[in-house]
This record gives structure tokens, sequence and C-alpha cells, in this order.
């Protein structure tokens, strides 16, 4: 079964910017999990989705990593550096959004944007919360763009 300092390693492949190598990580990671392993399968699936070539693919990774966040609770998510699970679900919200806005269904990325808007008071007051805030306001953006 894969332990976090494997996910983390799979995921600091992703970030190293080694698709193939972070592919295999991610995939070897999560093949080991089981079923009831929600963090660390809401963890992979947000990586798996990043490094997709299909956008159907990368949207189906985003819903799962969606699905399995709904089966977290409290600190679930701290060895990532997560210390309450709903901090994660803007950027969640941000990724299947624009997938959905790429596919063109920009109803579906509405939904998505207005529920990441609606967890954004969970987000750190740091770089990365207002990195994936102003992401939120620029899909919203995108959407009113591509519905006008």
């Amino acid at each position: 079964m894969a332990d976090w300092d494997d996910v983390l390693a799979a995921v600091a492949a992703v970030l190293g910017g080694d698709k193939p190598g972070a592919r295999s990580l991610l995939m070897q990671c999560w093949e080991s999990t089981s079923a009831e392993d929600h963090g660390r399968r809401c963890v992979l699936a947000h990586y798996l989705a990043d490094i997709q070539e299909e956008l159907d693919d990368e949207i189906s990774w985003d819903e799962t990593a969606l699905h399995e966040h709904g089966f977290l609770s409290g600190g679930d998510l701290a060895p990532v550096g997560i210390p309450e699970v709903r901090g994660m679900l803007p950027s969640l919200h941000l990724n299947l959004g624009d997938g959905y806005l790429r596919r063109g269904q920009p109803a579906l990325a509405r939904a998505q944007q207005q529920a990441g808007l609606g967890e954004s008071a969970h987000l750190p007051r740091d770089g990365y919360g207002a990195m994936i805030r102003s992401g939120l306001d620029n899909l919203g953006l995108r959407i009113s763009r591509a519905s006008a």
C-alpha cells in the first residue's frame, strides 16, 4: 500500500515536470490504494488529472478527486500540508470548472466556479490561497466571455 511518502514523491515528480515518471509513480500509488483510502486517492487523482493528454481523461480524474474528497473530514489531508480538508475544495472546483469550460460546458463550469468561491474562505491567506482565488476569478471571466 502506498504511504504518504510515496504519494508526496509522486507529487514532487509532477511538480518537477517529469510527466512520464510522474504518471508511472502516481499510477503505482493509485493501484496500491484501497477503495477506502480516500485521502490518498483524492490527492493522487488531483495530480493525475494534471498530467493527462486527453481532456476527457483529465476531467474524469478531476471528478474522481472531488468524489474522493467527499469522504474526507478534519485533518485527513494534513500529511500533504492541508490542515483542514475544506482547504482543498476551491482548487478541486477550479480544476474541474476549467476542464468543463474547455470541453464547452459553461453551465457546469459556472457551477464549479461558484462552488469554489463558496469554499474560498477555507483557503490560506498566502500565495497559494491568492493563486486559487485569482484562478477562480479568472475562470468566472472566461465563462462570461464564453457565454456571451
